[in-house]
């Protein structure tokens, strides 16, 4: 069985490549070819912490996968995110591989928020602001330099030196002025707390939120979600309770959300989009997981 350390996943993983399968897997998930129950949890209490499971069947990229997630919120010596992915062949269920997900998890991540900003985004954007200094700011960093057109990435955080030890942005003091100033906005915190308000956003700006915190009402106040047309990865998670769901999106009609994938499919879902405020609230779904691996399990070559 191969096993891959996060230096051989990052080696491996292209990102351009990463955004591709993950309009094939989210289209694979909206139109219910692939198998992707929300994710589950065991609880450490005394931690405010969390193990999950994310098991997932993507046929498109012949891949099944569980990803294991350590969520410890707290953690300041190590990271809080970490996690292993587990593939298997999906003809008869043999042990392929196992890779270390934290670099896996974060570049597929920022790699759903391109993609949604390729659909929801102005195409002349230029500015993008990043809220958040950790693994995920890092990883949209990286991810959208690489988008076409983009001149600008701004970086705002409460912790200064981390924010400045991230490559490929402008440091900026205040969240406010970062937003205020940005085409695309990237929220990548672990705030209960919304970090960012309606008033500060652009009338056609495109809001990318990744942050979890099932403690408190999370990272986008609700005036923005209530103008927005809001893009999600699969109703079904979105919209279950934690710890699979998105708590700023808790009551909302589901009748007012699309998919990512359904978007992928039929583009004209979201005619005149870029006109206005679009949010892509992201909770993270394992069919992303399983495209990423098969990626990486290709590239060594195991596909």
């Amino acid at each position: 069985m191969l096993v891959l350390s996060a230096q051989a996943v990052a080696e491996l993983l292209d990102l351009d490549a990463l955004v591709e399968a993950l309009a094939v897997a989210m289209r694979d998930a909206s139109e219910g070819r692939a198998s992707v129950p929300p994710r589950v949890a065991a609880r450490i209490a005394r931690h405010e912490a969390m193990l999950l499971a994310m098991p997932a069947y993507v046929p498109s990229a012949n891949a099944l996968t569980t990803k294991v997630v350590a969520q410890f919120p707290h953690n300041t010596a190590t990271a809080t995110h970490q996690a292993l992915v587990c593939c298997f062949d999906p003809d008869d269920g043999t042990p392929l591989a196992v890779m270390d997900g934290a670099y896996l998890t974060a570049a597929r991540t920022a790699a759903g928020s391109v993609l949604a900003a390729r659909h929801l985004a102005r195409a002349d954007a230029r500015t993008v602001a990043i809220i958040g200094s950790g693994t995920q700011a890092r990883a949209h960093a990286r991810a959208f330099a690489r988008r076409p057109g983009v001149e600008r990435i701004l970086l705002a955080a409460r912790d200064t030196a981390k924010a400045q030890a991230i490559e490929a942005v402008t440091v900026v003091d205040e969240i406010e002025r970062a937003v205020r100033e940005a085409d695309i906005v990237c929220l990548t915190t672990h705030a209960a707390r919304p970090v960012i308000d309606r008033s500060w956003l652009r009338a056609d700006a495109h809001v990318s939120s990744v942050g979890v915190n099932a403690a408190g009402t999370g990272e986008v106040d609700p005036a923005s979600v209530a103008a927005a047309l809001v893009v999600v990865e699969t109703r079904e998670s979105a919209l279950s309770p934690p710890p699979s769901g998105a708590v700023e999106l808790a009551g909302i009609d589901p009748g007012r959300i699309v998919e990512i994938g359904e978007i992928v499919a039929d583009p004209a879902l979201v005619s005149g989009a870029t006109q206005r405020l679009t949010l892509y609230k992201s909770v993270g779904v394992g069919v992303q997981d399983a495209a990423a691996a098969a990626l990486v399990l290709a590239a060594a070559g195991h596909g």
